[in-house]
C-alpha cells in the first residue's frame, strides 16, 4: 500500500509530508491550480489509500461522488492537522483503512479512531481476515450475515481444504472439507474458503493462488480463447477470481488474441523457453504434435507448474478447438491472523479444540 496525502494548510501539509515518509506514499498540497474534486477523482480511480490530513466535512464531501462499494473503493483515511485523531472512513477491513489509521496513528502520536462494528468489540472481523489471507471476496453481502453473526454471539464456521495454522477465534469454527463438498445446510452463517466451487449458502473467500496454464493455437482469437475458458471454469468448478496469472511458451508471447485475452481479465502472461518448460519437475500428459511444433511435449501443464514456483498441478490438459488449460495452485499457507499484527481477540465463547486444529497434512485444494 502506497497512500496518496493530501492536505489543505501549511501546518498540515508538514504533517502529511512527515507521514508519507513514514508510509512510503507522498505527499500533495490542495491549492491553486489543484482542484479537490479533480484530485479526488483521480485517487479513486488509481490509488489504494488516501489521507486527507484536514477537517473530516472536507473529506467526506470530496469522496462522495466517487463511492461505489467495500469492494472496490481505495481505503480513505483523515488525520487532524495537529495528528490528535486519525479516523479509517472508508474501506476500514477490505480496503485496509482500520490498519493504515493504526500505522498513522503510530507515527504521529495521536489516536486511531476505530469505529467498525467487531474491532470495538473485540470480535473476528472475516472481511479483514479475508484481506490479510489473500482472498478475493467473491460475494461480498454475505459479510454483514457473517459478522452480525459473530456479533450476536453466534457461532460463524469456516470450510477449508486448506489447513488453517493457529486457533480460531472466539465464536469462529474451522471444518476440514473438500472445496467441492457444499458446506452443511444446518450452519448457519457459512464461510467457504476455496477456489473451487460456487456455494450458494456461503461467504465465498478465495484464495488468490492460482495460475492458468494457456496453449493455443497461431492466430486464435480471443472471443474462441473467451469460450474455451468459459467452459473450462465451468466443467471444473473453477472460481476465476482465483487465477492471479496466465503462464505459456515464449512463442506465443506476441499472440495477439491471447494478450487481449489475458488483458481483458487483468492477468499478466508469463512465458518460458521450450527449454525452461522441459526442465519443469514432474510428469505431464505428452502430445507428439505439441514437441513437433514447440520443441516441448506439453506447454499448458508445465507452463502453469513453472508460474507457480513449484506448485501443484490441480487440473491437467483440457483441450477444446485448438485450446489447452491447465490449472496449479501456489504455495498457501492461511493463518487465523486478522487484526493489526498480532491477531488479537476479545474473550469470548471458549470453543474446545477439535481434531481439525491438529491436522496439518498437506491440502489437495480442491
Amino acid at each position: 500500500m502506497e497512500p496518496v496525502f493530501l492536505s489543505f494548510s501549511e501546518k498540515g501539509q508538514q504533517l502529511a509530508q512527515k507521514l508519507a515518509q513514514a508510509a512510503g506514499g507522498r505527499a500533495d498540497r490542495c491549492r491553486q491550480p489543484l482542484s479537490l474534486k479533480e484530485w479526488t477523482k483521480e485517487q479513486f480511480q488509481k490509488a489504494d489509500a488516501i489521507v486527507y490530513v484536514g477537517a473530516l466535512g472536507i473529506a467526506v464531501r470530496a469522496i462522495a461522488p466517487f463511492v461505489a462499494s467495500k469492494t472496490e473503493d481505495p481505503a480513505v483515511v483523515v488525520v487532524d492537522e495537529l495528528g490528535l485523531h486519525v479516523i479509517p472512513v472508508l474501506s476500514g477491513h477490505l480496503g485496509g483503512a482500520n490498519d493504515l489509521a493504526r500505522q498513522l496513528a503510530a507515527v504521529c502520536g495521536g489516536e486511531a479512531v476505530i469505529t467498525t462494528a467487531t474491532d470495538i468489540n473485540g470480535r473476528f472481523a472475516v472481511d479483514e481476515w479475508a484481506k490479510r489471507q489473500n482472498c478475493r471476496v467473491d460475494n461480498p453481502a454475505w459479510i454483514k450475515r457473517i459478522s452480525g453473526r459473530i456479533l450476536a454471539g453466534g457461532t460463524a464456521v469456516v470450510y477449508s481444504p486448506f489447513p488453517i495454522a493457529g486457533t480460531p477465534p472466539a465464536y469462529v469454527a474451522c471444518v476440514r472439507q473438500d472445496a467441492d463438498k457444499k458446506p452443511e445446510k444446518t450452519a448457519a452463517a457459512a464461510v467457504s474458503l476455496s477456489v473451487f466451487g460456487r456455494q450458494t449458502q456461503a461467504l465465498r473467500l478465495v484464495p488468490r493462488i492460482a495460475v492458468l496454464g494457456i496453449g493455443c493455437r497461431k492466430g486464435t482469437p480471443r472471443a474462441v480463447l473467451e469460450e474455451q475458458f468459459a467452459q473450462f471454469a465451468e466443467a471444473q468448478d473453477l472460481i476465476p477470481s482465483a487465477i492471479v496469472r496466465a503462464a505459456s511458451i515464449d512463442l506465443k508471447a506476441g499472440e495477439p488474441g491471447l494478450l487481449e485475452f489475458c488483458g481483458a481479465h487483468g492477468w499478466p502472461l508469463q512465458t518460458y523457453t521450450a527449454e525452461e518448460l522441459a526442465g519443469a519437475p514432474g510428469e505431464y500428459t505428452a502430445s507428439e504434435f505439441v514437441s513437433r511444433i514447440t520443441g516441448v511435449d506439453n506447454v499448458c501443464e508445465r507452463s502453469a507448474v513453472l508460474a507457480s514456483a513449484g506448485g501443484r498441478l490441480v487440473i491437467r490438459k483440457q483441450a477444446g478447438s485448438g485450446v489447452t488449460f491447465a490449472l496449479a495452485l501456489q504455495e498457501y499457507h492461511p493463518d487465523w491472523t486478522w487484526q493489526g499484527s498480532c491477531g488479537t481477540e476479545a474473550p469470548g465463547k471458549p470453543r474446545s479444540e477439535t481434531a481439525d486444529d491438529k491436522e496439518r497434512t498437506e491440502p489437495d485444494g480442491r
